[in-house]
């Protein structure tokens, strides 16, 4: 999403021309979700595998390479889609499993980015895709908004697929404004939502895609607009009495269908960066939070930054599968094989501790042990009336439901205590963009400088701040996470990287619009500029060494190998710019136009340096 908004904000009208180009495709994957019924019987197990189709597949990347692995149309070759059609899957996937106020359902066998949280797949809803899904929505509303054309042509299909989800959406628009959802009326829209899905996989898995027909634009953005009311209901319904956001929810649907309800996880550091990185928030919020942040569980003061959740005390060995003795005598058929010595379902230890059968993984072996004791006669009586109660206290004792991986149970690999440094680093770009959000905006300064503040202690917590025995590690190499007991942990090229070169751009003030390029730097610590006069050397655009001499209280960096140096000046902001040709202009403020801003990202040769006056009143670390 991130560089869909940076390729809009380059050039306004590059994505609106690919909005009907038909030059993308489909990857066919031989894997089949299954229908909506059977994944609401066993959220675990919701996804087969298609072999015939992968031997099918298989075959044609024998004859024709690579291309046999994507998804062909009648006539057998690569179908092709538009980039409206590819932007709208994905959200229409994530509309289908929307549960009001909880999230968005994990039901494909799979968790999110951290693999930490493995096991919340399938019975887990995200608040962070919900989060996320806000700011996509916003993104294409307002991206179909600015096309000249009334429709596109989408595969007939997904159009079906797009008509049932928009009209259960506004059908169901009461639901978005009412008070406390009814289990029941939650139930309903889920089963709407995930029904229609179903249709749309069935009818692809049969036949593939039959054709175009038209979408029009105003009905997407119908759809943006009334998915956009439930989405900020539920990121609404998911703040936290401390005022963090809930991060990853459970489902407990009633044996009977009739309802769903929600129990929520502990607090996660995803979860909050998420709602930052959403806008759901106004810049006085963001700061509120990010205070809370601090004086929160996941804060580490000994690393100065944040944890992905909160470290716990984890039971020992012994501690675990005791089931309470009163809560087993309360059930008459447990009460009855503890003193008949039957020890099929449970039986105590040599210290008189009530535990289930060691043998029991999960409340399918639970199950079955029920069963084939409800094979005896003496039996099947008390296994029909005391059924369900047992295995309510098997939940109980072990809580498989909130398990979520290695995060709950392990203190390395993004277990508990750990430091993740690619979220941390999420986190700082999210704070950035407040800030620069506060300074357009013109918050108030206990608002602006507050911000800052915060950015700039988070980013003290970050590697490159620390010494090599604070950080455990280089501390210019990036890594993946710091556990409780050692330092940084698993280098390489982390995400983390990938947010700090965005972040970096920040921080230089770097900021395009529509094409034209601003060099505001409000994040910009003085320290940085020179206290004498040097050299910078870069390489062209043509790969020649070239150099060029910074003033006292001037720095220097590059954007598409063209050198930009900063001055600091008394006054105004100023820009200068030099040509190739010789020639030079200069103009008071800090903007560089969009047909220069074409030149500078065209590589083209026509700019050779730019200078910029930076006023002195704009620098300064606020700490």
């Amino acid at each position: 999403l991130r560089l869909l908004e940076a390729i809009q904000r380059h050039d306004r009208t590059a994505l609106g021309d690919l909005l009907g180009t038909e030059i993308f495709s489909y990857a066919e994957v031989p894997y089949r979700i299954r229908p909506y019924g059977d994944i609401l019987r066993d959220a675990r197990a919701t996804i087969e595998f298609d072999t015939a189709r992968a031997a099918r597949i298989d075959e044609r990347v024998a004859d024709r390479g690579t291309d046999g692995k994507l998804l062909t149309g009648p006539e057998g070759s690569v179908y092709h889609a538009n980039l409206l059609e590819k932007l709208l899957v994905p959200a229409l996937s994530k509309l289908s499993n929307l549960i009001p106020d909880a999230g968005i359902w994990m039901n494909t066998q799979r968790p999110e980015w951290n693999d930490a949280n493995n096991a919340l797949g399938g019975g887990g809803v995200s608040v962070v895709t919900l989060c996320y899904l806000r700011r996509y929505l916003v993104f294409l509303a307002g991206l179909v908004a600015d096309v000249p054309a009334r429709s596109l042509p989408v595969s007939a299909e997904i159009c079906a697929w797009f008509d049932r989800i928009v009209t259960i959406l506004e059908e169901e628009q009461d639901l978005a404004t009412a008070g406390r959802l009814a289990p029941g009326d939650r139930k309903r829209l889920m089963d709407r939502l995930g029904g229609a899905f179903t249709t749309y996989r069935e009818t692809v898995y049969a036949g593939g895609f039959s054709g175009k027909q038209e979408l029009s634009m105003s009905r997407v953005g119908d759809l943006c607009r009334a998915a956009l009311v439930f989405v900020d209901r539920g990121s609404g319904a998911n703040r936290r009495e401390d005022g963090l956001f809930h991060t990853y929810n459970l489902l407990d649907i009633a044996e009977d269908g009739s309802g769903v309800e929600i129990d929520h996880l502990q607090e996660m550091l995803e979860g909050q960066v998420a709602a930052l990185g959403a806008g759901i928030l106004e810049p006085d919020e963001a700061l509120a939070i990010l205070r809370r942040l601090f004086a929160s569980d996941l804060y580490r003061p000994d690393q100065h930054s944040f944890m992905l959740y909160p470290d716990r005390e984890v039971p020992g060995f012994l501690a675990r599968n005791a089931v309470p003795t009163a809560a087993a005598e309360a059930i008459p058929l447990l009460r009855d094989l503890l003193a008949d010595g039957d020890r099929s379902l449970v039986a105590r230890d040599v210290d008189g501790v009530c535990r289930f059968h060691g043998s029991f993984g999960n409340a399918r072996d639970v199950a079955a042990a029920l069963d084939e004791l409800r094979r005896r006669q003496a039996w099947r009586p008390a296994v029909d009336r005391d059924r369900e109660r047992v295995l309510d206290l098997f939940e109980e004792v072990f809580r498989h439901k909130a398990y979520t991986g290695r995060s709950g149970v392990m203190f390395g690999d993004e277990g508990l205590g750990c430091i993740y440094w690619h979220m941390v680093a999420k986190l700082l770009l999210a704070v950035q963009e407040y800030v620069l959000r506060a300074q357009r905006e013109d918050a108030p300064p206990s608002v602006r400088e507050g911000l800052a503040r915060m950015y700039f202690r988070i980013r003290s917590g970050i590697g490159y701040e620390k010494s090599v025995a604070e950080y455990g590690a280089f501390p210019t190499d990036p890594y993946s996470h710091t556990p409780p007991d050692g330092g940084a942990k698993q280098p390489g090229m982390t995400g983390q990287v990938k947010e700090e070169i965005l972040t970096r751009s920040g921080e230089l003030g770097v900021t395009v619009d529509d094409g034209a390029i601003r060099f505001q730097p409000v994040l910009l610590d003085s320290g940085e500029l020179l206290e004498e006069p040097g050299v910078f050397h870069y390489f062209d655009h043509g790969g020649a060494g070239r150099s060029l001499e910074v003033p006292a209280g001037g720095m220097a960096f590059t954007i598409c190998q063209v050198p930009v140096v900063y001055e600091r000046t008394a006054g105004e902001a100023w820009t200068r710019i030099a040509f190739a040709d010789g020639t030079s202009a200069e103009h008071p403020g800090n903007l560089v136009d969009a047909r220069l801003g074409t030149d500078l990202f065209a590589r083209n040769g026509r700019i050779e340096a730019i200078r910029v006056g930076i006023p002195q009143k704009t620098l300064g670390r606020l700490v």
